[in-house]
Formats: C-alpha cells, sequence, structure tokens
C-alpha cells in the first residue's frame, strides 16, 4: 500500500480468506493495463463517513480527494441501519456517528459465499472496503468486502486511525504546527482540534476552552501548571488549592471530560490533562 505523507499500515484484518490488506479485489489491474493509475499508486485509506460524503470531486468523473490527497481504495468502519436485498446487488446504509453512506456490493452468482442479506443484522457493526463512486450527484461506496466486526475495540481503533492519517495530511508529523496541506475541515460531525505540544502550548486545547465555563478553566488551568503529578490531580487537591466547592470541581471536570481536554486515571476523581 502506498503510504499517507510518510504514514503507511498495510493490514486491516480482512477474514474469510481475504488477505489482501490495502489490495482489493478489482482494484489495480485496470490501470497498470489502460495507461491510467498504475498498481503502486494504488492506496488504502481509513475514513469516516463524513470524509466520504464531504470528499472533493472537482468534476463529475474526477479523481476524489480528502484532505487535498487522492484516494483509491477506502475502509470505514459503521453500523448497519437498513438491508436492501436486490437480484444483483445488496444495499446496505451504514452509519458510523458522523454520518450515513449507501455501501452496495454486487452479487457474483457464481460464488455461493457472495453477499446475501443474512449475513447482516441491524444495528450490527461491519468494516467495509472499496471505492468512492457518484451516480447523479449521490454518493455511495461500491464494496469489494463487507465484513462483520466481532470485537468493539475494532470500532475505536478506526476512529483513532483515520484520525491519524487526517491530522498527518493536515497538520503534519506529531510535534510539528501548521498544516501540511492547507486542509482546516475536520472529519467529525462537531469539529475537533490538533496541536503539536502538549500541556499549554496545545492550540486545540485552548480552542475549545474557550467555550469552557469559568469553573472548568480553573481546573483545568490548575491540573496543567501542577507538576511531578503522573497519575493526575485529585478532586480534594483541586478544591483546597483552589478554594472551590467539590460540587463546583466535579461539574467543571465532568465538562473537561466532555470536551476531551482532561480523562480520569487512578480513579473517578482523579484527572489529569489529555495530551494530544
Amino acid at each position: 500500500m502506498s503510504a499517507y505523507a510518510g504514514y503507511s499500515k498495510t493490514s486491516y484484518g480482512a477474514q474469510g480468506g481475504d488477505d489482501s490488506g490495502g489490495f482489493l479485489a478489482g482494484g489495480s489491474q485496470q490501470g497498470s493495463q489502460g495507461g491510467g493509475k498504475s498498481y503502486q499508486d494504488e492506496s488504502l485509506r481509513p475514513v469516516t463517513a463524513k470524509q466520504i460524503l464531504e470528499a472533493d470531486e472537482a468534476f463529475p468523473g474526477a479523481d476524489f480527494k480528502i484532505d487535498n490527497t487522492v484516494i483509491t481504495q477506502i475502509t470505514f468502519v459503521g453500523q448497519v441501519r437498513s438491508v436492501n436485498p436486490q437480484p444483483t446487488n445488496l444495499t446496505l446504509k451504514i452509519h458510523d456517528g458522523t454520518s450515513q453512506v449507501e455501501v452496495k456490493k454486487w452479487i457474483d452468482a457464481d460464488r455461493t459465499d457472495d453477499a446475501s442479506a443474512d449475513q447482516y443484522e441491524l444495528d450490527s457493526y461491519v468494516r467495509v472496503w472499496g471505492r468512492l463512486k457518484s451516480f447523479s450527484n449521490k454518493r455511495h461506496v461500491v464494496a469489494h468486502v463487507i465484513r462483520p466486526v466481532t470485537d468493539f475495540n475494532e470500532v475505536n481503533y478506526h476512529l483513532l486511525e483515520a484520525t491519524y492519517v487526517h491530522l498527518y495530511l493536515t497538520r503534519g508529523p506529531l510535534g510539528q504546527d501548521g498544516a501540511a496541506n492547507g486542509g482546516g475541515d475536520s472529519m467529525f460531525v462537531d469539529g475537533g482540534g490538533y496541536g503539536g505540544n502538549a500541556h499549554g502550548g496545545n492550540a486545540a486545547q485552548v480552542t475549545k476552552l474557550t467555550g469552557c465555563s469559568l469553573p472548568a478553566k480553573r481546573i483545568f488551568n490548575f491540573i496543567n501548571d501542577t507538576p511531578g503529578m503522573n497519575e493526575g490531580v485529585h478532586l480534594n487537591v483541586i478544591s483546597s488549592s483552589t478554594g472551590m466547592p467539590v460540587k463546583e470541581v466535579l461539574s467543571g471536570a465532568e465538562e473537561l471530560v466532555a470536551q476531551g481536554l482532561i480523562y480520569t486515571t487512578v480513579d473517578d476523581e482523579t484527572w489529569s490533562i489529555l495530551e494530544c
């Protein structure tokens, strides 16, 4: 698989005998024989449904781009919301928490193990490998493989990996500030942030902190400015040091946890800064 600006990951756990990694059936033969894309141009990009629907298409039939980078094959994980079997294809609507995407799996009559509606239960999670297509200004994914997710950790892992690739392409490697390709839109519904430095110097944290209440800001700044607390800062320490009532500290901490700025460590009343 081709690397995205130095990032590469080739295995996404395709099962059922399909060990093709980033290269899937029907993915690259056409380009090498027809003078178009070559085999080495093929790459597998982890994405979210929102990214799929908002991918750039300069004109009908042009290459799709996400984060100003051409995408060929994509993979995403989501929850099956509907299954519509047809004589020649199986159409699923899959939602991953950011948006909903229509996925089509064409049925090969010569394969007894090919897609059937009975394989996919409503509200179950699946991983999709395929290509993004557009017909009559409507986006859909033509799937090469649709595999049930048996371990929910895969859902979280995929979102983390999609986030990492998005940030790598738009903001550069970890520890560097600035945008690699001038991208600014988030891959998530409610936006998101990224910065090169943890504690104090994280621009994303500062940006999100502007929308927090005053108690939440005081708690964040106290934790951020308290050195040598590897396991986090306890509720009682924050309360006694800042003079804030325990109830106010708990409320502010919950707000910061919800914003993704702090997280619990040794117990539910000890928090540390979430380093990006």
